[in-house]
Order: C-alpha cells, then sequence, then structure tokens
C-alpha cells in the first residue's frame, strides 16, 4: 500500500519538490486551522504575557485591520470571488498531482451553455482528487473542459479561520451553503461546482479497498438541480480511498460513538488517520503514494423545476445513483478492482 514502483525513475528534486507540495497541503488543511486562531490569540492578547513594545502593539493593530478587512469582504471568499487562476496553475500542483500520481479521465463534454453539479465520490480523508481537479489546473480540467470554470464546495467553516481563509479563496472554494450555490448556479452559465456528496461522515469510511458511499438519504443535491436547472455529472475517483488508512472504527465501536459525537458537535469526522512520513517512512501523516484516476461522467439532463415534488426528488436520485453505479463498473477493471466488486449505497 502506497509503494509507488515509478517514483524511483524520478530524480531527487522531483522528489523533493513532490514531498514540498504534498506537506504544504497537509499542513494548510490539518495545521493551518489551530495555528491560526492561536496565531490570531497570540498577537491580539500578547501584551498581556510579554513587556508591551512596539512589535507588540504592531501585532496588535496588525490583528485589529485584519478583523475589519474580514468583516468588509465577508462574503467575496464563500462565493469563490477572489480566486487567483495563477495560483491554480503554478507549478506547486504539477508536483503535488506528481506525487500520486493523479489523472483526469473525461468521458463527455460539459456543454458551455450550462451549469453543472459534479457530484464527487468517495470523499476520502482530505477530497485530494476533488481538491486537484477542481481547485487547481494540475490534471487539465481547464483544457479538457473549455469555457467550464470550475468551483468545489466546502464547509462553511473553512472560511473562519483567520489568515488561512485567505488561503482558501485563491484556490475558488465555495461555501457549501445553499445561498451561495443556488447564486452560482443561477447566474452565468458555464460554471461546474464540485460537491463531495458523502461529506464528513463518509470520511469514517474511507480506507483502502473500502467502496461505502454515504449517499441513499442525500438528496438536498437533487432538490438544488431542479431548483437550479444544473445538470447532473456523477465523478468518481478511483484511489482516493488507498491514500490513508484510518484506525478500525467499525459501526458500535466506542471510536465510532466518539466520531459521530465529534461531527454532529462541530462538523467533521475527526478520522484517526495512518499515512506515511516524508520519503515513504512508514509513519506519519502524510498521504500514501498512490495513484488516483478521477473520472468524470456523462451529464444527466435535469430541467428547471422551481417547486418540485417528493416524488420527482427520489426519481432523479434514483437515476444518479444507477448513473454512478454504471460509472464506477465501466471503469473498474482498469484500475484494479475485482469484477465481483459493487459500490455499497449507504
Amino acid at each position: 500500500m502506497g509503494t509507488d514502483l515509478k517514483r524511483f525513475d524520478k530524480t531527487w528534486h522531483d522528489v523533493l519538490l513532490e514531498n514540498f507540495a504534498v506537506i504544504h497541503y497537509v499542513f494548510f488543511f490539518i495545521i493551518a486551522p489551530p495555528l491560526s486562531i492561536f496565531l490570531a490569540f497570540f498577537m491580539l492578547f500578547s501584551s498581556y504575557w510579554s513587556r508591551e513594545s512596539s512589535v507588540v502593539s504592531s501585532f496588535r493593530h496588525f490583528v485589529l485591520l485584519y478583523g475589519i478587512w474580514v468583516y468588509l469582504t465577508w462574503d467575496s471568499p464563500r462565493y469563490g470571488l477572489r480566486r487567483s487562476r495563477w495560483y491554480q496553475s503554478c507549478s506547486l500542483w504539477k508536483y503535488f498531482a506528481a506525487y500520486f500520481p493523479i489523472d483526469l479521465v473525461k468521458t463527455a463534454d460539459l456543454d458551455t451553455s450550462r451549469n453543472y453539479i459534479i457530484g464527487i465520490h468517495p470523499h476520502g480523508v482530505m477530497g485530494i482528487g476533488a481538491f486537484t481537479t477542481l481547485c487547481t489546473n494540475a490534471t487539465g480540467f481547464w483544457e479538457m473542459f473549455p469555457g467550464i470554470t470550475p468551483y468545489l464546495a466546502t464547509l462553511p467553516g473553512q472560511f473562519l479561520f483567520p489568515f488561512r481563509r485567505e488561503y482558501i479563496s485563491l484556490t475558488g472554494a465555495v461555501s457549501c451553503e445553499k445561498d451561495v450555490l443556488q447564486s452560482l448556479l443561477e447566474g452565468q452559465k458555464g460554471k461546474a461546482v464540485g460537491i463531495i456528496l458523502g461529506g464528513a461522515e463518509e470520511s469514517l469510511e474511507c480506507r483502502p479497498n473500502s467502496f461505502n458511499l454515504i449517499l441513499n438519504k442525500r438528496k438536498g443535491f437533487i432538490k438544488l438541480a431542479f431548483e437550479t436547472g444544473s445538470c447532473l455529472v456523477p465523478c468518481f475517483n478511483f484511489g482516493e480511498n488507498s491514500t490513508y488508512d484510518q484506525m478500525s472504527n467499525e459501526r458500535g465501536s466506542f471510536l465510532r460513538r466518539l466520531q459521530h459525537i465529534i461531527l454532529q458537535t462541530f462538523g467533521f469526522g475527526a478520522p484517526v488517520i495512518v499515512g506515511c512520513g516524508i520519503f515513504n517512512c512508514p509513519f506519519g501523516i502524510l498521504p500514501f503514494r498512490t495513484p488516483i484516476h478521477t473520472v468524470v461522467g456523462e451529464p444527466i439532463e435535469v430541467a428547471l423545476t422551481p417547486e418540485p415534488t417528493v416524488e420527482q426528488i427520489e426519481e432523479l436520485h434514483v437515476r444518479y445513483c444507477s448513473e454512478l453505479k454504471r460509472l464506477f463498473n465501466e471503469h473498474k477493471g482498469k484500475y484494479g478492482i475485482g469484477a465481483d466488486v459493487e459500490l455499497n449505497l449507504l
């Protein structure tokens, strides 16, 4: 698990840069959130445990000015208004994708006269395939789907961490709040909003050779598709669940009950991850070097229906699940998954 013989064909320069890119990703998504809160409080209240000085005063003034900036620009990151195409296409992400590696497989064109909701599966521990495909151009999304602007919906809390909020805004990530998604999908055409439908709950199911998806009760995206007239596009990241392992947490176990409490209280699943270290050392919090193949399926046409009935929502949900299973079954053999393996929708 995680051993990539191709890495031995790479130069040490490439291996170093790939490791740096992945460390950067892990830092900003795991370490930066609590660190950013600590730094903000430290800079604001540092005079309480250190002598007042010009440096301490400058820290406090900086945080206060930053607070004003956050207040004045509260909505812009949530709506993806500060994305940077330069940052999304910089070499950092090429090395990040090469670490695994990650590739993008297109099965159909996306018409620029429509908007799309891309349902992404599985969640994985850190949504690596989804982020790389939609928040960067490392796998060539812009060239494969010209005229389509991709977004990735994420938890609103991602935009609350000071300083890190500015980093997230560069990637084109948007809040998964309904008003934000409706605004994007009802506006200018040629947008594709990716939603990792299993959410944080599904991250607790993610481990190598697991194909459990939390989907049976997820129908809000179906209603959103009707209300905005957006096409639905199933997308499966083969290999996503192999990027990390996690401690055994069978349903009903003490750990799983604790994780469920954390999920209900704070909105994230808190899987106890098992990864590798720098240069593929056996222990650490970096993901394993395992290929991820992001396969984007064919769009499902959805007619604009401002007030869809329960029956319409159920019918489209069944069709979406059927198309997702078909996509999985058509491609699983190419990526080392046995013919008898099926998706398990929970």
